[in-house]
């Protein structure tokens, strides 16, 4: 009977996705990191908002300081107004607190932490605006032909997009360059407190040699996940934009890994960088994704989840029956820099002005010269 009931919600959860338009996959690709080679792809070149898998770039960047010796792990990140203005979501820490590099690059991948995004952007170069402006050096200098960054987080701002093929050719430097941090981008939880925080990654813990990247979701964008895995010492990448909620978008994703590690490079001769450009604004599908209808499929995908046989309807998925490696983070711990004392948790009145001699204005002299009067009077 229990199969028979799952059988018919798995039945309904696919009608109801037909109905409202939500089976409709949006661009994806899958490369061969070792090689750059692309073993599958549909509408690689589409732009579309990139989301959260912006923090991919800004892990990138992190990453190139440490290795260039311009930071190091326990670099102190301080936690500014602008960044702890950030929206949701984020750690939520206020302004002034402090932080060790390492540590807020977990927070950035795992809790996908907007504030953290914009305070390591304002450490690692004179401002906000500095920063983004190096993320977009560097999406060029990669071959990032159609991508522009506002942001170090991926909220919404009008201007930034990218596409699946720029995002298969970042995840692919990350993973060639630093290979000392791929264990970064593979990290299940993080506990702050007494608060645990899961990856958005799916695949972690269920996929077989998933080892990574870094999720992302707005309305305009749909669910978009950048995944790796690593079988008998051979990497596949893939990169899957739109889907209409989290468990389609790691069961595309699954499917495509799959496909990937079946795929012989050497019978391939495209590389990702062969790809051609696209010109145009992004694909917004808010209307599809945030629309009642959209959020109802959802909710009946998570209760369609709890009686299906397979995990997230897929043959190549498994429950993770243990609980997720959990790292524990938390403020202080960072080197000395500049006026900031090692070890400081929180710098105190942070981001206060300190009150400054207001200048002499004409008159003074005479209101000055009364108050004098006025004060021997009362003595």
């Amino acid at each position: 009977m229990r199969a028979l009931v799952a059988k018919l919600a798995v039945m309904a959860g696919f009608v109801l996705a037909a109905l409202t338009g939500l089976a409709a996959a949006g661009p994806s690709i899958a490369i061969d990191v070792a090689t750059g080679k692309v073993l599958s792809q549909d509408n690689a070149s589409q732009r579309w908002y990139p989301a959260s898998t912006t923090k991919l770039m800004t892990a990138y960047l992190v990453l190139s300081d440490i290795s260039e010796g311009r930071a190091s792990l326990d670099t102190p990140v301080v936690m500014s107004r602008l960044a702890a203005g950030q929206a949701p979501g984020k750690m939520g820490y206020p302004a002034g607190s402090v932080m060790r590099l390492d540590k807020a690059l977990q927070m950035l991948l795992v809790k996908s932490a907007n504030d953290v995004a914009v305070a390591i952007g304002e450490t690692l170069a004179e401002s906000h605006e500095a920063f983004v402006a190096r993320m977009n050096r560097e999406a060029a200098r990669l071959g990032m032909a159609d991508t522009q960054f506002v942001n170090p987080n991926g909220l919404p701002g009008a201007g930034q997009y990218t596409t699946a093929r720029d995002l298969a050719i970042l995840g692919r430097a990350i993973r060639q360059e630093f290979p000392s941090f791929n264990s970064y981008f593979g990290i299940e939880a993080i506990r702050a407190g007494d608060v645990q925080m899961v990856n958005g990654n799916g695949l972690l813990g269920r996929y077989r040699g998933a080892d990574g990247m870094k999720t992302g979701y707005i309305c305009a964008s749909g669910f978009n996940l950048v995944s790796s895995a690593t079988r008998d010492g051979r990497t596949v990448l893939v990169v899957v934009l739109g889907a209409d909620g989290p468990i389609s978008r790691e069961r595309d994703s699954a499917r495509l890994l799959e496909q990937g590690f079946s795929a012989n490079p050497a019978d391939i001769s495209l590389l990702v960088e062969q790809l051609p450009t696209s010109n145009g604004p992004p694909t917004d599908v808010s209307a599809q994704i945030c629309s009642d209808a959209a959020r109802t499929a959802r909710a009946n995908e998570r209760q369609v989840e709890e009686g299906r046989a397979q995990t997230y309807g897929s043959p190549y998925m498994t429950d993770r029956d243990r609980e997720p490696v959990t790292l524990t983070v938390a403020l202080g711990g960072a080197a000395a820099s500049g006026d900031i004392a090692a070890g400081i948790t929180q710098i105190a009145a942070y981001g206060i002005p300190v009150p400054t001699a207001r200048p002499t204005l004409p008159g003074d002299a005479v209101s000055m010269a009364d108050d004098r009067a006025a004060s021997v009077t009362q003595q």
